[in-house]
């Protein structure tokens, strides 16, 4: 038997074949080294959830983080300050912007008292006329501990309970703090930092750097913050008791009308770091009044209209964009995969609706 002739190809088909082969071989590996197979010690998004789990508990159907949090629904008054220098819809004169926001403290223990914690975040979903999302999570401390999603992976594993006692180890938490002497504007605000009484008396700061876009196409960096109009005065929280009074003071103030904030957005100057948000910007900057967020009710985040909402910061409309901060993609990624968790754990628990698909924009 005469060996089949050779398959003649043509020259230029064979190079259609390598450009598909070599394109397949390529989102082959991005694949890969996306999910951590090709990189076992790369920090992945479910590496770093799973190590949030570790140190709290899985407490199914929640968030692995800011577990513990409560809806708020509102609306944002612009005051058109802030139209200078970003083209987005949010910002226009007189425009009001429909809000659904979520007040809650840091850890993946959803019983956790309100005392436990100093920090309280305050997380809102802007939904503007033209379709446009705006989302973005704010938490009541000036600074981040660390400037990267590998430092905070290690915190976290730093501060993992030691199987024996049950608490973090204290030796671990120094060596980590000793490691990274970037925490220390951060441990110098938390040596005097109270749990405050009230999610309404609490100034948020966004900690990330992002830019906003002009009408000319000219970019400037910015961070917010919420500066809230109410005072700690008369709030239910001063009277000692209870777990869950930040809760029971947010009802007792909405009852007696709106909780407002003024978002007062910074601008950068050259050399200011927009890739570090362990450092703050001199106290000279120039800051504007781009607005007065007003919260008109609360609702349980069981069955709220938060309660289907990942608070992505890198969901952002025209005229907002990321800046170079390593950290928001990290959080963007992580907060996508504890997204899926705790929905699909929603769906299988008894006498729980399966929640609503989540949608980006």
């Amino acid at each position: 038997m005469h060996d089949p002739a050779p398959l003649h190809v043509p020259p230029r088909r064979i190079g259609a074949w390598s450009l598909i082969i070599g394109a397949v071989a390529i989102v082959a590996v991005a694949f890969g080294y996306v999910g951590g197979w090709l990189a076992p010690h790369r920090l992945t998004p479910k590496k770093l959830v799973n190590q949030l789990q570790h140190d709290a508990g899985t407490f199914a159907g929640y968030r692995r983080n800011h577990a513990k949090g409560v809806c708020v629904v509102g609306h944002f008054d612009s005051s058109g300050q802030a139209q200078a220098y970003s083209v987005a819809e949010v910002f226009a004169p007189g425009q009001r912007t429909p809000v659904v926001g979520r007040f809650a403290i840091p850890g993946g223990n959803p019983y956790a008292p309100d005392s436990s914690v100093p920090i309280r975040s305050m997380a809102l979903r802007f939904t503007l006329a033209n379709g446009q999302q705006w989302r973005t999570g704010m938490n009541s401390m000036p600074v981040f501990p660390v400037a990267t999603p590998q430092a905070f992976y290690a915190q976290l594993q730093a501060k993992q309970p030691d199987p024996v006692t049950g608490k973090p180890d204290p030796a671990k938490i120094a060596a980590f703090f000793a490691a990274h002497p970037e925490t220390a504007a951060f441990r110098a605000w938390a040596k005097t930092a109270k749990p405050s009484a009230s999610f309404a008396t609490e100034s948020y700061w966004g900690l990330n750097a992002f830019v906003f876009v002009d009408a000319a196409g000219q970019h400037h960096p910015v961070r917010w913050r919420m500066v809230p109009e109410a005072s700690d005065v008369g709030s239910v929280a001063n009277t000692p008791g209870g777990a869950n009074y930040l809760a029971a003071d947010l009802t007792e103030r909405l009852a007696h009308g709106p909780q407002r904030w003024q978002l007062q957005v910074t601008l950068a100057k050259p050399g200011d770091p927009t890739n570090d948000a362990t450092k703050t910007w001199p106290d000279d900057r120039r800051t504007i009044d781009a607005g007065t967020l007003v919260l008109e009710r609360s609702a349980p985040q069981a069955s709220g209209p938060c309660r289907d909402i990942n608070y992505d910061p890198l969901v952002l409309p025209a005229g907002i964009e990321a800046s170079d901060d390593p950290l928001l993609p990290a959080r963007s990624a992580a907060y996508a995969d504890s997204y899926l968790r705790r929905t699909s754990e929603e769906a299988h628990l008894p006498g729980t609706a399966a929640p609503k698909p989540e949608t980006s924009r």
